[in-house]
């Protein structure tokens, strides 16, 4: 292992001499090109178009012989003599540039002879295409935007097929500009998710929702189960809370008498991180008066085909080896179904020692501290879950998961709640919300007992929500969607952190 260890030492060592040697030469290029009399870091460039347009508009523009200009970072360069090709990317595609001395200012050929992969530069001539038919820009007028010091991973294309892809997982995270630029299915899931945002926006907005926004830092977080960041507020000199979720805000403004409002907006959970969970993500929470949950359930119908839709123009989605069929409406089954038909335990109204001998007898490990909610969590997360691929709502929870919702209607055991599954996770929660203040306060005592028991992640008392609910709030559904969730479903992305741009991460040693 000592000599696996000083190997990899001793070719990292050569790899960053060899990246100083690079970086030191291309500085040197520096020099050269301000000889020359060019600026390598102009403060701006006029482009008639993108690779896109001009490759829309293509024949037109070539009949025409129309002079455009674009402006891109350069991906390849093949020099042959007095001529060369190159391609350029930019945020819509790649294209290729011919290049001959004959045919261009010497200025501009003396330039582009210093010039490296990575540089952005800005091109101006008219359009041909090649013998091999390849649509090409043939260089009249060069212009040096950006000198790249720090060359990009080598990647190789042709005719489709990368190789040498820079897929080290951590380094994307970290360095997420590189990414960006040589792995472009990193590019268009992000150019994706801004779309999914816009549309959930627009959306609501269509369905007469108020975009607000709330708190960021609370002096007391709730809205969900789970162990908030803590932080200190100088001005204040008081310990406040990153939010774990908006619920508790939004419901006020609903008591205040706005009728719908929604947000989305960033939550901070300060717990651990997998593939489907990031202590810091986005959510989308609405609320609507006069509503219950059933309303959310048709929300959701409407909102996540017509997402579909738009991102890729079908219902159906790719997703870890299944095909799965957005088309409304979705399965529907209670948690107690599922639990008795896959599991055969009965979670409804349960003594918590006796359900914690059933779920250690399937082989469950429990911890001692576990409440009766925690424990049906568990059960569920563990064994129920990953079975839930097709869209599928699972309704009504036993009363100890959910300590911000309405009693079910016709069992006082349960509340009137689901979460909506797709892909063996979960998508989305909902409630008719409690506005009893009489019951929220026992609810809320009854956290308070879990909490002295050692559970972190319970629900602590909101004394100034309490009071909001007294002045009455009218009966509501709330909706809860993971946008992050969201935007891998619909591009089917395996990981939550190949959603988020800058993901965090432990700090990488310098040893």
């Amino acid at each position: 292992m000592e000599q696996k260890n000083n190997t990899e030492n001793i070719e990292q060592l050569e790899s960053d001499q060899q990246l100083d040697r690079v970086m030191l030469a291309r500085r040197q290029k520096i020099t050269d090109i301000l000889k020359l009399d060019v600026n390598p870091y102009p403060y701006n460039y006029s482009r008639t178009h993108t690779v896109e347009a001009v490759l829309v508009e293509f024949e037109a523009l070539q009949d025409e012989k129309t002079e455009i200009s674009l402006a891109g970072r350069i991906m390849s360069i093949r020099v042959m003599g007095k001529a060369a090709f190159a391609h350029i990317q930019d945020e819509t595609a790649r294209f290729q540039l011919y290049v001959k001395k004959n045919q261009i200012a010497e200025k501009d050929w003396n330039l582009f002879k210093l010039l490296d992969i990575g540089d952005v530069i800005g091109a101006v001539g008219t359009l041909f295409i090649t013998r091999t038919e390849e649509k090409t820009l043939n260089l009249e007028k060069l212009d040096l935007l950006s000198k790249n010091l720090r060359p990009l991973p080598s990647v190789k294309e042709k005719e489709g097929e990368v190789w040498n892809k820079w897929s080290d997982k951590e380094e994307r995270y970290r360095h997420r500009a590189v990414d960006l630029i040589v792995n472009r299915e990193s590019f268009y899931t992000f150019q994706t998710r801004s779309k999914i945002i816009w549309e959930i926006r627009k959306f609501f907005e269509e369905m007469n929702f108020l975009e607000v926004e709330t708190p960021v830092l609370q002096p007391l977080y709730g809205g969900a189960a789970a162990r908030p960041f803590k932080t200190f507020y100088n001005a204040l000199d008081q310990q406040f809370y990153l939010r774990i979720a908006d619920e508790l805000y939004l419901k006020r403004l609903i008591a205040g008498g706005m009728p719908r409002v929604f947000e989305i907006a960033k939550d901070f959970r300060n717990e651990g991180t997998d593939r489907f969970h990031s202590p810091e993500f986005t959510m989308l929470e609405c609320y609507a008066a006069y509503e219950d949950y059933t309303f959310c359930m048709d929300l959701l119908e409407q909102l996540i085909p017509r997402l579909a839709r738009d991102i890729s123009d079908a219902l159906k989605v790719e997703w870890e080896g299944s095909s799965i069929d957005l088309t409304p409406p979705f399965g529907r089954v209670t948690m107690s179904e599922l639990a008795q038909d896959h599991c055969g335990i009965d979670i409804v109204n349960r003594d918590r020692d006796e359900l914690a001998k059933e779920l250690v007898a399937i082989g469950l490990e429990i911890d001692p501290k576990w409440g009766v909610g925690k424990l049906i969590d568990e059960l569920f997360s563990d064994r129920i879950e990953p079975l839930l691929i097709d869209p599928t709502f699972v309704l009504d929870y036993p009363i100890e998961l959910s300590p911000l919702a309405k009693k079910h209607r016709d069992n006082p055991h349960l509340v009137e709640r689901f979460e909506l599954f797709i892909g063996g996770f979960e998508m989305a929660n909902s409630f008719s919300e409690l506005n009893d203040p009489i019951d929220q306060r026992a609810r809320f005592e009854e956290q308070v007992r879990l909490i002295e028991s050692g559970d972190d992640e319970a629900h602590p008392i909101d004394e100034n929500y309490l009071q909001t609910l007294e002045l009455g709030m009218p009966p509501t559904a709330g909706l809860g969607v993971g946008v992050d969730r969201l935007v891998m479903l619909l591009t089917g992305t395996a990981s939550i952190r190949d959603v988020i741009l800058f993901p965090a991460l432990r700090t990488k040693s310098e040893d």
